[in-house]
């Protein structure tokens, strides 16, 4: 049987999403939406495409949570879009009460399915779903780590004029103006970007990559980035399916590991079929360490004020 996956949200992010997810013959695609006739259109646009982009992938468009049953990843990519001026914080309240309810509807007819976080605030909103899913941890995952990664490394190949294909990049904690790329971690050819750019430089690529998202919104007007977002949520989806056991810097739930506890953020962890299989604890120096505990506890906070917004 081809596996399938529930795109929630068929916004800019969720059709850019279930577009890679068909045209990469990576699964057959349920794209559900609270607008009438648009998954609908968006489906069918894509299902005349697959003479020319070569595949017979099953794109179903629907507004019914029927339709996702027996589906293996349901991506949450719904939500209120990031506008200029705006943190992802302020996103908090209008999002946090959607990403309850989606989270039960579709948990009440895909109980097995591993579910992937892409609604901003990210961090925040990867926790509640967790929390009203029901769901062990690691069932449930934000994707962050592999796009903030990404841009990391696209900012590595520019400032090197190299091709990103030799770049690994890796960025660790919340997905906002905290987190923590490191180049200690982030290489070319296996060779620490420490010993191939000077220090000054290392951290102008940090403050861009940390202002990524905001620098795309800000370029735009209206609307946020979607291609790089749906390009990294497509990656964890095949990692899921395939049961490749990737190594990738996602959102997950860290039990013990870098001295934190039970709390949802940006950590290598080796994904699988089963969902988040292991959490990879790096040798990290005393100011890292401190670099991600700031930013973690950052999305406690956030997340312990959401508790008295939601519903």
């Amino acid at each position: 049987m081809s596996s399938r996956v529930a795109v929630l949200g068929a916004g800019n992010v969720g059709s850019a999403l279930a577009q890679r997810l068909a045209e990469g013959n990576i699964a057959d695609v349920v794209l559900l939406d609270v607008i009438a006739g648009r998954p609908q259109g968006l489906a069918l646009d894509l299902t005349q495409s697959r003479l020319i982009q070569g595949h017979d992938r099953q794109i179903l468009g629907t507004t019914d949570y029927n339709d996702i049953h027996h589906v293996d990843v349901v991506v949450i990519t719904a939500g209120f879009p990031r506008k200029q001026g705006m943190s992802r914080d302020d996103l908090l309240k209008l999002n946090g009460n959607l990403i309850q309810d989606i989270t039960r509807q579709a948990v009440a007819v895909a109980p097995d399915a591993v579910y992937v976080v892409v609604t901003n605030p990210l961090d925040v909103m990867t926790h509640v779903a967790w929390q009203v899913s029901g769901l062990p941890p690691q069932k449930v995952m934000g994707m962050a780590g592999v796009l903030d990664a990404a841009r990391f490394a696209a900012f590595i190949a520019l400032e090197l004029n190299i091709s990103v294909k030799d770049i690994r990049a890796m960025v660790l904690g919340g997905h906002g103006d905290l987190m923590v790329p490191l180049p200690r971690y982030s290489s070319v050819s296996g060779i620490p970007i420490t010993e191939l750019l000077p220090a000054a430089t290392i951290d102008r690529l940090i403050q861009r990559t940390r202002h990524g998202g905001a620098e795309i919104v800000n370029l735009l007007q209206t609307g946020s980035a979607f291609y790089t977002p749906a390009a990294a949520a497509a990656l964890m989806v095949e990692a899921i399916l395939s049961n490749q056991a990737r190594l990738l810097p996602v959102c997950a739930y860290v039990e013990q590991a870098y001295n934190l506890r039970g709390m949802y953020v940006g950590v290598p962890a080796r994904i699988d079929r089963q969902g988040v299989a292991q959490i990879v604890e790096l040798s990290l120096t005393e100011s890292e360490l401190q670099a991600l505990h700031a930013s973690a506890y950052a999305v406690q906070g956030v997340i312990a004020a959401t508790q008295s917004l939601l519903n």
